[in-house]
């Protein structure tokens, strides 16, 4: 799988399940780039800065993307979140 179809793949499942979840806490995220299987995830509004930022990327996020696009190697925060 291309990194291409990594990316089209994931940003339906953002749109789909992660960012409505989010969206309930104030927050939401965007997929900032896919490299090598890598998928770099910006987290938005009360998400950035959250206590429970690492959490939310590593234990829903990465997980979530993981199971349900195998060709995921690895989900990284690219957010500022300073």
């Amino acid at each position: 799988m291309t990194d291409v179809e990594i990316l089209e793949a994931v940003e339906k499942i953002m749109d789909a399940e992660v960012n409505p979840a989010l969206a309930g806490h104030g927050g939401g995220a965007k997929i900032t780039t896919v490299k090598d299987g890598k998928v770099y995830v910006e987290l938005q509004g009360g998400c950035r800065g959250c206590m429970g930022a690492r959490m939310t990327m590593k234990n829903g996020i990465e997980r979530l993307l993981k199971e349900k696009v195998p060709a995921v190697l690895e989900v990284i925060d690219a957010t500022n979140h300073g």
